[in-house]
């Protein structure tokens, strides 16, 4: 087992990915290349940078790979406004998006907290 598997914000990220990728189905096809593509990268952005920072010596330096990923949920929000102002999801979906991405946001700040001590 790889020492980020044990971490709940991982974990948490992971499954986030999931709900991203049934977000896009709504998503008109046109927009594959666009705001698609970058919602995408940037959600499972989050968990990889997580996992690449698991492997670093330091905590300084798993740190700020956390810190890469909170960026990247960041890009994920700003994704989610676009969409629902586009009306390429509906008000009840980007609220449960966002509400996760804020559960996800907590963790990060929790977990880059425990990395500073």
């Amino acid at each position: 087992m790889f020492k980020f598997e044990t971490l709940d914000v991982w974990k948490e990220a992971v499954k986030f990915v999931s709900e991203i990728y049934g977000l896009i189905k709504k998503f008109p096809n046109w927009e594959t290349f666009n705001l698609t593509s970058q919602l995408t990268r940037a959600a499972v952005s989050i968990s990889l940078n997580i996992a690449e920072g698991s492997g670093r010596k330091s905590k300084k330096d798993f740190q700020r790979f956390v810190q890469v990923s909170l960026g990247s949920l960041n890009e994920v929000v700003t994704c989610l406004y676009i969409a629902r102002d586009q009306k390429y999801i509906d008000p009840k979906d980007f609220d449960e998006a966002y509400g996760r991405c804020e559960r996800i946001s907590k963790m990060l700040y929790g977990f880059i907290n425990y990395l500073e001590r």
